[in-house]
């Protein structure tokens, strides 16, 4: 992909509401797929996106407003395979499966992230708001961003708000997240404030500025409910 192409493609991935998180050169070790003509790929790249990013773009997408399940994921497939054909890319989803692709693995990889207590990456830009939305593989060996040789922001942080945060403690350093013990309080809690959003992510002392608004916040915890 030359500079003027690499442009275009930046530019109608933030016009749909994505960001380009990293990537890589795969190794047999990554466990990425061939491509659809039989090779290995020569190139992964990351796309992701955050709260006030993709919002906007996805509640004036048809896919919002149709009544269907799973309407972002429809959204990201549609825009994500559409933009991939156009620049030579073969996508790959994380909701497809099983089995499932390893994103976590590879988003580690692009470096600038960590595992969080509570499961999710946390990246040293975006904090716990970055959403891993798609793999884009290239036969071609191409230009990457440069690759952030930082560790993600958990590996450093000592005070760990994200773990006092939750109003059931349902998150714990030695035992990580007690997603039953979540879903029990949500279900039984409909004003509680961690319906616009996981208190311990609006605790992570990284920029805040990516995380959701409250109608965003509500979505995603619906859809994580299993209500959407």
């Amino acid at each position: 992909m030359n500079a003027p192409a690499a442009s275009r493609f930046s530019e109608k991935l933030v016009a749909a509401g994505f960001l380009l998180v990293g990537g890589f050169q795969p190794e047999e070790t990554d466990h990425v797929p061939e491509t659809g003509g039989g090779s290995a790929p020569k190139t992964l790249l990351i796309v992701g996106s955050t709260g006030p990013g993709l919002w906007p773009t996805f509640k004036a997408a048809p896919e919002a407003e149709d009544g269907k399940p799973d309407p972002m994921d429809r959204y990201t497939r549609r825009v994500l395979s559409e933009l991939a054909a156009d620049f030579d890319f073969e996508p790959l989803f994380p909701f497809d499966g099983p089995p499932y692709h390893p994103f976590q693995k590879w988003a580690l990889k692009c470096g600038g992230f960590s595992q969080s207590p509570f499961g999710l990456l946390t990246h040293i830009i975006y904090g716990p708001w970055a959403g891993l939305r798609a793999a884009l593989l290239s036969a071609d060996d191409l230009d990457i961003p440069t690759r952030l040789d930082t560790p993600g922001p958990c590996v450093t942080c000592k005070e760990k708000p994200c773990l006092t945060a939750c109003p059931v403690d349902a998150i714990q350093l030695d035992t990580g997240y007690d997603i039953p013990r979540c879903l029990e309080y949500l279900g039984s809690t409909p004003d509680a404030g961690c319906w616009t959003g996981c208190r311990a992510r609006k605790a992570c002392p990284i920029d805040q500025s990516h995380a959701p608004d409250a109608a965003n916040g509500r979505f995603h915890m619906k859809s994580f409910v299993g209500f959407v």
